[in-house]
């Protein structure tokens, strides 16, 4: 057994890969011989991340808050606390917060046989963003 202190601060998401406040906690990092990297991530509301894509994916387990994920070519969905989003390797998405709900989130991927984890793109505009399905319209009870 080994228990890691947390003498960490949590770290700001820096603005080329997040729209709006993020504080990101580190859980672990990639250590040979493992390639997983995990954080848990705060989106304050209406924070979001950047478009994106993993190469070896990546799971997103919702702990609170409500939040907002799509896919590149998909409709926005609305995630609830518990709820668990996978993306494929390679695909394109972004996920955050809703506009008046903070979101936080477990973040699980691995890094490739080259050390990438992730390749950031261009911020989600507000359009994309704005054409989240409304909050009670999608109550996790009412699916």
């Amino acid at each position: 057994m080994q228990i890691t202190r947390n003498r960490t601060d949590s770290s700001i998401g820096p603005a080329d890969w997040f729209t709006g406040t993020v504080l990101i906690d580190t859980i672990t990092t990639q250590t040979a011989p493992s390639r997983v990297a995990a954080a848990n991530v705060h989106f304050m509301p209406g924070a979001r991340t950047h478009w994106h894509s993993h190469p070896v994916g990546q799971t997103i387990w919702v702990t609170e808050g409500v939040g907002l994920c799509q896919r590149r070519g998909g409709p926005v969905e609305v995630i609830w606390p518990g709820d668990r989003v996978v993306f494929a390797p390679g695909e394109d998405h972004w996920h955050g917060a809703c506009s008046t709900r903070f979101m936080v989130h477990v973040a699980i991927h691995e890094a490739d046989d080259s050390g990438s984890t992730v390749s950031w793109g261009a911020a989600v505009s507000d359009v994309e963003y704005g054409s989240a399905p409304r909050l009670e319209d999608s109550s996790p009870r009412s699916s």
